[in-house]
């Protein structure tokens, strides 16, 4: 006999995970549609667990008392759940990416966990404002002014690295500063690596500064990676 009160929490966390995940697959995101509804549903199965311990096939010891507490299965999801939105974040030289895709984890599970506990209310608001922030935040934010950042690795050759100063000037004259400059020198020495975060108003000229790279004489190889979420 199918218990249509399980049915139709699990059926509202697949929902909800879908459709924040359409949201992060639209946009090339490591964690996408499957992954948001798999974090839902698993949140929302095992709330409903623990939510209805009194139809589990156990029994407890003589004169002893059982105390039902679902909270401790919510503390373990959202503790558990911090361990795949590691897995999401990477560092790429001086940037960081996934951080919003491990946030969107996070929330998923929350809604997961609010679905699971019946308080579906809070999980439809909760759900409504995550899209929000996703989807519709992010035209918003195209059309406010914002600094961009870059990564920017230069390789020059054997005692034609610029000093700091010299890179510093290199870097204002197309609009941008560099925020922080790391150095790293092969075992050889042949090579001077100059490892870079660079800001500066969007949009980022990047094709202007890749051009008087390509100008400058000693440099044996450079990257110019533009940083996004």
């Amino acid at each position: 006999m199918i218990n249509w009160d399980l049915v139709w929490p699990v059926l509202a966390a697949m929902t909800a995970g879908g459709l924040i995940g359409v949201e992060r697959t639209h946009h090339g995101h490591p964690a996408g549609f499957r992954t948001h509804i798999l974090v839902c549903l698993t949140s929302c199965l095992l709330m409903l667990a623990a939510m209805n311990q009194s139809t589990w096939s156990f029994v407890p010891l003589p004169d002893q008392t059982v105390v039902i507490d679902p909270t401790r299965m919510s503390h373990g999801l959202l503790t558990g759940i911090g361990f795949l939105c590691a897995g999401v974040i990477f560092r790429e030289g001086f940037s960081v990416h996934g951080m919003t895709t491990a946030a969107s984890l996070w929330v998923t599970s929350a809604i997961g966990v609010l679905i699971g506990v019946g308080m579906l209310d809070l999980a439809l608001m909760g759900a409504g404002a995550t899209l929000a922030v996703l989807a519709l935040l992010r035209l918003l934010d195209a059309r406010l002014p914002h600094i961009g950042a870059m990564d920017v690795v230069l390789r020059w050759e054997q005692g034609a690295a610029p000093s700091e100063t010299a890179l510093r000037e290199l870097l204002r004259a197309r609009g941008l500063r560099a925020v922080r400059i790391g150095h790293v020198v092969s075992p050889d020495r042949l090579i001077h690596e100059h490892q870079l975060k660079v800001k500066g108003p969007m949009p980022i000229d990047a094709d202007g500064l890749v051009s008087q790279l390509g100008a400058q004489t000693g440099l044996a190889g450079f990257s110019v990676l533009p940083r996004d979420e």
